[in-house]
């Protein structure tokens, strides 16, 4: 598996895609190096608010949400989260917010 380097050497193991692994190593510096990767250069208030989300959720049920209830519950419509993460809820958002690649339709 490939590696993730951030802030002046820490690493963190990653797959081809660039998800990590352990979603325990997960942190906030770690989160805005990843979205650099996914074409978002600045963590604003509405970024975290999705990334945030995402990440609870994963934590509370071991999966990411379905889009409808990420919109539901952070009050941004599908086309306000693609353009916080251009790459989608899906790769971008959960890229971000450190939990490992979706399988299904996020």
């Amino acid at each position: 598996m490939p590696w993730f380097e951030y802030d002046d050497g820490k690493k963190v193991e990653v797959d081809e895609d660039g998800f990590i692994q352990n979603p325990e190593e997960w942190n906030k510096e770690l989160a805005i190096e990843l979205a650099k990767t996914e074409g978002v250069e600045e963590m604003t208030e509405d970024h975290w608010k999705v990334a945030n989300y995402l990440r609870d959720y994963y934590l509370e049920f071991g999966i990411a949400p379905m889009i409808r209830k990420l919109c539901k519950q952070t009050g941004f419509t599908l086309k306000q989260i693609y353009e916080l993460y251009p790459s989608g809820p899906a790769k971008g958002g959960c890229k971000v917010a450190g939990l490992p690649k979706p399988t299904g339709c996020v």
